[in-house]
C-alpha cells in the first residue's frame, strides 16, 4: 500500500466500500500471527490468491506484487535455517506473502483518495483529543505521493552519478537525492502555507 497502484474493474471487491475493505486487512493481517502451522500458513497464503481471480486479476498480477519482497523471504527463510527451525521460517515467509498479497490487493481495487478518506472518517472521534483527521488524511496523502517521486529523484540521481563514473558511491546517490527532497519538501510547505491550511 505504498502508492496508487489501483486497477479498474467490475468486481465484488471493487465496489466494496473502502472501510469494510481497511478493516478486513487490519483483522486479516493480525489473525495471521495466531497460529505457527504450516499448513494453516500454506492455507491463509492460498485463499489470499484466490482472492486475486474474483477481483480480476490474473497469477501475473499475484507475482508482480511477490517479486519487490523475493528476497526477503530468501533471508527469512536463511535466517531460521541458521537457528536450526526451516519450518518456522517457511511459516514466516507464507505469513508476509499472504499479509503482502492481502494489502496489494486492497490497493489494486481501492483508490488512494478513497483510502484516505476512509481514514478521515474514522479518525473523526479523535477530534475531542485535537487530532485533526484533515491533517492527518493530508500528510498520508502527501506521503503517498512523496514515495514515488523519492523513488524517480532517486533514480535520477543514480543514473546522472553513473554518468559521472560515481555509480557506485552511496554517497554519491544519498546526498543529492536528500538536498532535492529536503527543496521539493520545502516547496510543499510553502505552497500549503500560501493556501492557508490550517486546524
Amino acid at each position: 500500500m505504498i502508492f496508487d497502484s489501483y486497477r479498474s474493474g467490475d468486481s465484488v471487491l471493487h465496489r466494496m466500500a473502502p472501510g469494510p475493505k481497511l478493516l478486513s486487512l487490519c483483522v486479516l493481517g493480525t489473525l495471521l500471527f495466531f497460529f505457527d502451522e504450516i499448513w494453516l500458513a500454506a492455507t491463509a497464503f492460498a485463499a489470499v490468491s484466490m482472492l486475486y481471480p474474483l477481483a480480476g486479476f490474473g497469477p501475473a498480477v499475484i507475482l508482480a506484487q511477490l517479486r519487490p519482497v523475493f528476497w526477503v523471504f530468501v533471508l527469512i527463510v536463511a535466517a531460521q535455517l541458521l537457528f536450526g527451525d526451516a519450518a518456522f521460517g517457511v511459516v514466516l515467509a507464507l505469513r508476509l506473502a499472504a499479509l503482502v498479497l492481502l494489502a496489494a490487493l486492497v490497493t489494486l481495487t481501492t483508490r488512494s483518495s478513497e483510502i484516505v478518506d476512509a481514514l478521515i472518517r474514522t479518525l473523526a472521534f479523535l477530534r475531542p483529543l485535537g487530532v485533526n483527521p484533515a491533517r492527518v488524511g493530508l500528510t498520508i496523502s502527501l506521503a503517498l505521493r512523496f514515495l514515488p517521486v523519492l523513488a524517480r529523484i532517486t533514480g535520477e540521481v543514480r543514473e546522472a552519478q553513473h554518468a559521472r563514473g560515481h555509480g557506485g558511491n552511496p554517497v554519491a546517490t544519498a546526498i543529492p537525492t536528500t538536498v532535492r527532497t529536503l527543496k521539493m519538501a520545502h516547496e510543499i510547505a510553502e505552497a500549503i502555507e500560501a493556501r492557508g491550511f490550517d486546524d
